[in-house]
């Protein structure tokens, strides 16, 4: 029996979540108000482990911080969540650090990179969680080299894998076939989604790809499904899509009236892992990452109103 039912590898950092922010921000030493700010949990991978970890997950976190306030506060924060964090490691690079300004549902993110570029998957046990889900693949070129090793590695002591790449901010989106092609499941959010396809030798069959039209994203699926892993991707309130048994699998999003999207993704994320390990049908699983993107927006941050599985599961 593995020690976990999952490892999450990447990133995490502190959030300065700033909501009412001007689309603008005037320079010259100006100083404005906005409507509230909190200091909370960052990073895909760490939301993503306190989302699965309330769902009642046995749930790790790999990754890599420095020592001082900023790295004490995020292994505090999940260790106070429920998360193991003894694979995490403190190095002398500073952690890194995150402003987002809030708009209405929009959001701007500034991210001072610290140590996340020199996180790796060396020495990692593959054989520790049922599953292991990567997390910021951009903005981790240490970890992104040896993650289609890692995962071999992980596949070949039986189990399974997930990565949500997050944005690109190169906006390149290139190296992926090595690593989609040990990855199960793939958690992109819309945009992520078409720029990824995008760059498939599959692209020229999927006329549209890089328009913003639902025939673009229902094509873009197809073409993600057909480089390896099974997309599941995240379109807001236009619901869910994956791909299955050569067809379309679509459901709907629930209504919400959001307080902070901030991490809603990483929820839906940690909703869809701890549905599929507890062997719920995709469908299912779609249904309760959906409900779990939706009611962690009942507050501010990406960890505070994450859901028990015990308000989402649907039977």
């Amino acid at each position: 029996m593995s020690e976990f039912d999952l490892l999450v590898v990447g990133d995490a950092n502190p959030d300065v979540v700033l909501s009412g922010a001007p689309r603008g921000l005037a320079y010259g030493q100006r100083e404005e108000l906005v409507a509230g700010g909190a200091l909370v949990l960052g990073g895909s991978g760490a939301i993503t482990a306190c989302g699965a970890a309330r769902l009642g997950l046995r749930t790790a976190f790999a990754g890599l911080v420095g020592d001082d306030e900023a790295g004490g506060f995020v292994l505090r924060s999940l260790s106070e969540r429920g998360v193991d964090v003894s694979l995490c490691s403190v190095g002398e690079r500073p952690t890194a650090l995150t402003v987002v300004l809030v708009n209405g549902e929009d959001r701007a993110i500034l991210t001072a990179p610290g140590s996340l570029p020199h996180m790796t998957v060396d020495g990692l046990p593959a054989d520790l969680a049922r599953h292991v889900h990567a997390s910021s693949y951009f903005l981790q070129p240490a970890l992104a080299k040896g993650l289609p090793a890692f995962f071999e590695r992980v596949r070949r002591a039986g189990a399974t894998t997930s990565l949500d790449t997050n944005d690109d901010p190169e906006g390149r989106w290139l190296g992926l076939d090595e690593v989609l092609a040990v990855t199960d499941v793939l958690l992109p959010n819309a945009a992520e989604a078409l720029a990824i396809a995008a760059t498939s030798p599959l692209a020229r069959d999927v006329p549209g790809t890089g328009d913003p039209g639902a025939d673009a994203l229902e094509r873009a699926v197809e073409a993600l499904a057909g480089r390896g892993p099974l997309p599941v991707v995240k379109n807001g309130s236009a619901g869910t899509l994956s791909w299955a048994d050569g067809g379309l699998v679509h459901v709907g999003a629930p209504s919400a009236d959001p307080v902070d999207t901030v991490g809603a993704g990483d929820s839906f994320n940690a909703g869809f892992l701890a549905a599929r390990l507890r062997g719920l049908t995709l469908r299912a699983s779609m249904r309760v990452a959906a409900a779990c993107g939706s009611l962690s927006t009942r507050a501010a941050g990406g960890t505070a109103a994450q859901p028990l599985w015990d308000e989402v599961h649907l039977p």
